[in-house]
């Protein structure tokens, strides 16, 4: 009996230690698995995470600034930060089960929608070539009448009361003809520069490598930002680029506008406009009636009249090649022409007239044609070029010429000069509201009449060239003050003038120049002494 109970007693011991057994490698096996398992989640997340950190460095402005995983500074955003790979970001995970699924946008990627593809402009993260500006590709372009087919119209009308809404947009590659339109525009527009450079809120926008001809008819703009007619050329505001062969004929047209940022026609982009025989008057803040921006383009224009009434608002504003003839042009506060880096304005046979009486943004002299460059992207650095043949050109106020920031060259021939400011300064070259480069001039008188005050400021160079029988009448100096009273130079700067056979330089006082090229005699002492390199030129008349 007691052996039959050991036996029995042995068999359930060793049942249970088998049992045991059992259990323990069962229990191995469900470790290995879990820990399989958690090498499984752990591999996927890293995937995750590796590409997480791949598409951020893609999509993200400054990748150097913003180092994966570390937050910006301030204070985290709700929910999940950037390489917490789900975690929160400040002490124990809460309760319950995280959702499925993988957070709005995935891991590293911009809160809202897709990125374009591509690089944006300017690369990433930088501004678009040129400076701030934007995209003619951002905007919504509407008109109240749309053509975006070859037609012809006549006599119809085209209004638009709404921001950003044209009263006519014209978008397509081929030619349309309007005869005898009318057309209004209100409803201003904060669209800044996308109305300055690619045409938002114009009366009439032309684009799209169109070749559009309007006769005749009337065009008024009473908004902001409304130029009235606008020719965008399609070069995305590049300046130097070519367009896409958007070019404007408009003849025998009464333009008329009264916002600021409203010019009369207006050119960028790479746009071609030919202008006959307008007449354009503007009243707003900078709304010249021949107006250019960012991207430039090709201005000819022939005839009719050009009148502006508003601050910042010369008749001619050119960061273009402008080309005007037979013209009447009037600046009623502001200079008549204004030039903006590496570009032009040429007139021929033309009248301008111009009462500077008001000083706007950077600029501390009053002046009938300014020359300037403002490094604000508008206009590329290089030697800008004024050139005038023939007609009158009357200053009221201030100085006739004004050079500064810039290499500019003036060519004048034959043009009957009439300064009617009582300080008599013909050319300034010197320091105003800009810096970033030099202030450099070269006056070319061919077969000209000058008479005045050439200032040049001590940092300043001025090249004077007489020849064709030119004369001038007049000195040097390098005393300036501007319109409000500062004190911008004491001391003359590099002056060089060459004189030739035909021309004579009557003196008004005595000048200090840094040389003289061409015969003493043909100098006009009058009293006074010209002083070259510091010694006093002999044999002078």
């Amino acid at each position: 009996m007691r052996s039959t109970y050991t036996r029995i007693t042995c068999l359930a011991i060793a049942f249970c230690l088998l049992l045991g057994l059992a259990m323990a490698c069962s229990g191995s096996a469900g470790t290995e698995s879990a820990d399989s398992a958690a090498k499984t989640v752990q591999s996927a997340d890293a995937s995750q995470s590796k590409e997480a950190v791949q598409s951020f460095d893609k999509s993200s402005p400054t990748p150097d600034q913003m180092p994966f995983g570390q937050p910006p500074s301030g204070e985290l955003p709700n929910g999940t930060p950037p390489g917490g790979m789900g975690q929160p970001p400040f002490g124990d995970r809460p309760d319950g089960t995280p959702p499925d699924g993988t957070p709005p946008g995935g891991m590293g990627q911009p809160p809202f929608g897709e990125l374009p593809d591509g690089t944006p402009p300017g690369g990433m993260g930088q501004p678009p070539s040129g400076g701030p500006g934007g995209s003619s590709a951002d905007i919504d372009y509407k008109g109240a009448v749309e053509i975006t087919f070859g037609d012809s119209q006549r006599g119809r009308t085209y209004a638009s009361d709404a921001a950003d809404e044209s009263a006519l947009l014209v978008s397509t590659g081929d030619a349309v003809t309007v005869d005898e339109p009318t057309v209004t525009k209100s409803g201003s527009s904060d669209g800044g520069d996308s109305c300055n450079f690619y045409g938002l809120n114009a009366a009439v926008l032309v684009k799209d490598g169109a070749n559009v001809t309007i006769t005749g008819g009337t065009i008024t703009s009473d908004a902001m930002g409304a130029n009235g007619v606008f020719c965008y050329g399609g070069n995305g505001g590049r300046n130097g680029a070519a367009g896409d062969g958007t070019t404007l004929t408009i003849r025998d047209t009464v333009i008329t506008t009264t916002g600021g940022g409203s010019g009369g026609i207006m050119t960028t982009g790479g746009g071609v406009t030919y202008a006959y025989d307008l007449t354009v008057t503007t009243s707003g803040q900078s709304s010249a009636p021949i107006r250019t921006d960012r991207g430039g383009g090709t201005v000819y224009v022939d005839g009719g009249t050009y009148t502006s009434h508003g601050l910042g608002s010369p008749t001619i504003y050119s960061t273009a090649e402008i080309h005007v003839a037979n013209a009447s042009l009037t600046s009623n506060l502001s200079e008549g022409v204004c030039i903006e880096g590496k570009n032009s304005i040429e007139l021929t046979d033309c009248d301008l007239t111009a009462n500077n009486t008001k000083c706007n943004s950077n600029a501390s002299f009053f002046d009938t044609i300014m020359i300037y460059q403002s490094m604000s992207g508008d206009a590329d650095s290089g030697t800008s070029s004024f050139t005038m043949t023939g007609g009158t050109l009357t200053s009221k106020n201030g100085h006739v010429f004004h050079v500064t920031n810039t290499n500019a060259i003036i060519n004048l021939n034959g043009v009957t000069v009439v300064n009617e400011d009582g300080e008599g300064v013909l050319l300034s070259v010197c320091d105003d509201g800009w810096s970033g480069a030099g202030n450099v001039a070269t006056l070319n008188a061919k077969g000209q009449t000058l008479e005045g005050l050439l200032l040049v400021g001590s940092n300043a160079t001025l090249t004077l060239n007489l020849t064709d029988g030119s004369a001038f009448i007049g000195t040097v100096s390098g005393a300036i003050t501007n319109a409000k009273g500062a004190t911008v130079s004491t001391e003359v700067g590099t002056v060089n003038v060459t004189l030739d056979g035909t021309s004579t330089w009557t003196l008004t006082g005595d000048t200090y120049v840094t040389s003289f090229t061409g015969n003493a005699s043909r100098v006009i002492a009058n009293g006074y002494t010209l002083y070259v390199n510091g010694i006093a030129l002999t044999g002078t008349k």
